[in-house]
């Protein structure tokens, strides 16, 4: 089979990139060294393209999971540029594609059944999927978006301006414009990308299926930590819409972070996130499909399956009753004084369903453990 031509301009950005940043740096760390102002400016650049990708172009206008002032929409578009991974448009269609077609390799653009290699960056190597590349019909939405069509027209211009424009005026400033583009601009620049890229290849490789198994994704929070929050992936998959990844308190996921906090600020509304019954059972599912192949061998498997489900049956049932009674609750708390709700049986009758939630889920959390 013929492969399709190589994209010259893809290869020869990243490969040149990368022998600066692989070559160039460390020699220049060894025979000149860089200050501490040098290093912070390109953790805080890095930092900044990372999150105009994953706050921006990921979960703002790939999924639409909030809305932004045009202020942070703005800042998002030129932190795009900076990271230099296509215009929002381009990029927020690819992605959709993704999510539409996950792992199907002649519809997904970095299907990762493709392999690592593939999945990483060789999608962009080569014109497996010419036709892809101006049709935007699957993102008609952000074209009615002034500032996404003005970083698409001016995208070649916004990448130089950003990833010449900064590490050069930083170097200026600070008395040092080799140092600076070398750390600010290629070091910088190749981090932002394959750290992005790991979302692609390694997040549907390494980790946990603690969601669903109908798609590669993982969750893993050591990619979590190098991707600002995007590593929890398997969750992500299968709640596209969350404007969280890292959905518990102790997960890492400074873009969500960063969103909340825009809120209180007024940059951000309209946050959406998962019903927490769905995301509950959804992992609940997992467990006990784990659980059932792990007792197949097992010398009383019949019985062990059935008493098994019957566990899961009952903790459904009871999660299905507490979320009913919280549901109504907060109904009511909306039209009452909360006073008077505080008083009403409703409290009683929910304050026991959570009792004996709780004491299902105990139950439920011993007979999983002992097949772990």
């Amino acid at each position: 089979m013929k492969k399709p031509p190589i994209i010259w301009l893809n290869v020869a950005v990243f490969l040149i990139t990368f022998l600066f940043a692989a070559v160039a740096v460390p020699y220049r760390a060894f025979t000149h060294g860089f200050d501490g102002a040098e290093i912070t400016m390109a953790v805080l650049c890095f930092i900044y393209c990372g999150m105009s990708i994953t706050a921006g172009y990921h979960r703002l206008w790939s999924h639409k999971t909030y809305q932004a002032h045009w202020s942070l929409r703005l800042l998002f578009a030129l932190g795009g540029a900076f990271a230099l991974q296509n215009s929002i448009l381009h990029w927020s269609s690819d992605h959709r594609i993704h999510h539409k077609h996950v792992d199907k390799n002649d519809k997904d653009p970095y299907s990762a059944k493709m392999g690592f290699w593939y999945s990483h960056i060789g999608w962009m190597l080569r014109e497996y999927q010419a036709h892809r590349y101006a049709n935007y019909d699957n993102a008609r939405d952000l074209q009615k978006d002034p500032i996404v069509m003005w970083q698409h027209k001016h995208y070649l211009l916004l990448t130089i301006a950003m990833n010449v424009g900064v590490p050069l005026l930083f170097g200026l400033w600070h008395g040092d414009v080799i140092s600076s583009l070398l750390l600010v601009g290629f070091l910088r620049l190749v981090l932002s990308h394959h750290t992005t890229f790991f979302i692609n290849s390694l997040a549907h490789i390494w980790g946990k299926q603690t969601y669903t198994d109908k798609n590669t994704a993982r969750d893993n929070g050591v990619l979590a930590f190098f991707t600002f929050g995007e590593g929890y992936h398997n969750y992500h998959h299968i709640f596209e819409n969350d404007y969280r990844n890292g959905i518990r308190w102790w997960q890492f996921d400074p873009t969500k972070w960063l969103i909340k906090g825009c809120e209180w600020l007024k940059l951000t509304s309209k946050l959406r996130t998962s019903p927490e019954d769905k995301v509950e059972k959804a992992r609940l599912a997992m467990i006990l499909k784990r659980s059932q192949l792990k007792l197949k061998s097992h010398p009383e498997a019949e019985l062990m399956l059935e008493r098994l489900q019957q566990e899961y049956d009952a903790l459904i049932a009871k999660l299905n009753d507490f979320y009913a009674a919280r549901k109504q609750l907060l109904a009511n708390k909306r039209d009452q004084l909360l006073a008077d709700v505080e008083k009403s049986e409703l409290v009683k009758q929910y304050k026991e369903l959570k009792l004996r939630l709780a004491e299902q889920q105990r139950s439920w959390h011993l007979l999983t453990a002992k097949l772990a």
